[in-house]
């Protein structure tokens, strides 16, 4: 095991690798706990070393076969297989140097107080390796994988790490949040709503108030925009979040903590579509690469309400909002069907059984075609009055 650290500072010697100033840096208790896995895995393998062994450590496999569906939890959870990274396997060395070096780079994110993209993340670590040419990271795509795969040897999220995302998501609604210590009441942001960040931990955002009834988690900005402009949020005393197709890790942690932490009901209008389902079944069961962490990242008591199979004729829709099915639609709704979590929903297997029937999908956007706010003042109303929603 590493030695305690007695002082929560960052070295002055990694310091200069970055910046000019040598000012101590409080670390909260989880960045400790991140610097100790990183300091366990060091430890471990210099012992190793020590005892002329040779360098290994077993990673989670992030696959599917080592993925579960666990039934009592509702979520997906991943499974004890493993696989091993030997640093005198020849197949596996570099990828081996390449993961030390990513848990190099995020020690000394957490020791500074700082935080990087993955896209920083990449630049900082890459060099060529003396005397030869040879380059620690090709490109970004080398990178991207090696990242995930210290998340799951770590047991520590992308976020523990201080490595943020893109900001693919917004937030509107009755609810004032603290953010890095500012204060921002998400009924006042205008048009454009509040950017949700990428680190959503308690350590960055706190709920101050909450005077909403639920959120409506919506599917794209462009479905968004229509719902904040008609102030659907103020009507119906909700949160409106989306996050711009497949919402990213910090909005399905966001939606997380709204519902565990506020109790909050999370409806999500979505479109018709296999794409449509698959991502309610991330924002309700979790992912594959992320099943590790699905207890903190999915929400199972999020509801499916809308858009449905039955809805271009309920609804009175036009026959040019159709879109048709192809082949690689119509294979991905059959898998989506034999999803463990929908295999045995009659109301699901309906639902994509009409679906493959009518040989078309449908987007949210084709509630426009009945008038341009029928989705706010009558579709999406009508649903929640009725509790009329696929869980």
């Amino acid at each position: 095991m590493a030695k305690s650290r007695k002082k929560s500072t960052r070295s002055s010697a990694n310091a200069s690798l970055f910046d000019d100033t040598n000012k101590p840096v409080v670390l909260s208790p989880q960045d400790e706990r991140t610097l100790g896995k990183i300091y366990n895995l060091a430890a471990n393998i210099t012992a190793q070393a020590e005892r002329d062994a040779e360098p290994v450590f077993a990673i989670p496999a992030r696959s599917l076969g080592n993925v579960s569906f666990n039934k009592e939890k509702r979520v997906l959870q991943m499974g004890d297989k493993t696989t091993n990274r030997e640093l005198f396997n020849l197949s596996q060395a570099k990828s081996f140097m390449q993961t030390i070096l990513v848990a190099s780079g995020a020690k000394r994110l957490v020791e500074m107080g700082k935080t990087t993209s993955i896209r920083g993340l990449y630049y900082m670590l890459k060099h060529d390796i003396k005397p030869t040419k040879e380059p620690t990271f090709h490109d970004q795509g080398e990178c991207d994988p090696v990242i995930e795969d210290c998340e799951v040897l770590l047991e520590a999220l992308r976020e523990e790490l201080h490595l943020f995302a893109d900001k693919r998501g917004d937030m509107v609604g009755n609810i004032t949040i603290v953010d890095s210590g500012d204060e921002i009441d998400c009924s006042k942001m205008g048009s454009g709503g509040y950017a949700i960040p990428s680190i959503v931990e308690p350590s960055v955002i706190q709920f101050k108030e909450c005077k909403a009834d639920f959120v409506l988690h919506v599917e794209k900005n462009t479905v968004w925009q229509r719902f904040n402009e008609d102030k659907f949020w103020k009507k119906h005393n909700c949160i409106l979040t989306h996050g711009n197709g497949q919402p990213p890790r910090g909005v399905r942690r966001l939606l997380n903590r709204l519902h565990n932490e506020l109790r909050l009901p999370i409806y999500c209008l979505l479109d018709n579509d296999p794409w449509g389902y698959y991502i309610y079944s991330v924002v309700k069961q979790g992912s594959i690469n992320l099943a590790y962490e699905s207890e903190r990242m999915a929400t199972p008591d999020a509801k499916f309400i809308g858009l449905r199979s039955r809805d271009f004729e309920r609804c009175g829709l036009s026959e040019g909002v159709k879109i048709s099915l192809n082949d690689v639609d119509r294979r991905r709704a059959k898998q989506i069907a034999e999803y463990p979590w929908f295999v045995h929903k009659k109301d699901w297997q309906r639902e994509i059984d009409t679906m493959l029937k009518n040989g078309f999908k449908l987007e949210v956007e084709a509630l426009v075609s009945r008038s341009i706010s029928y989705m706010t003042e009558e579709y999406v109303p009508r649903l929640l009055r009725e509790g009329d929603f696929l869980d």
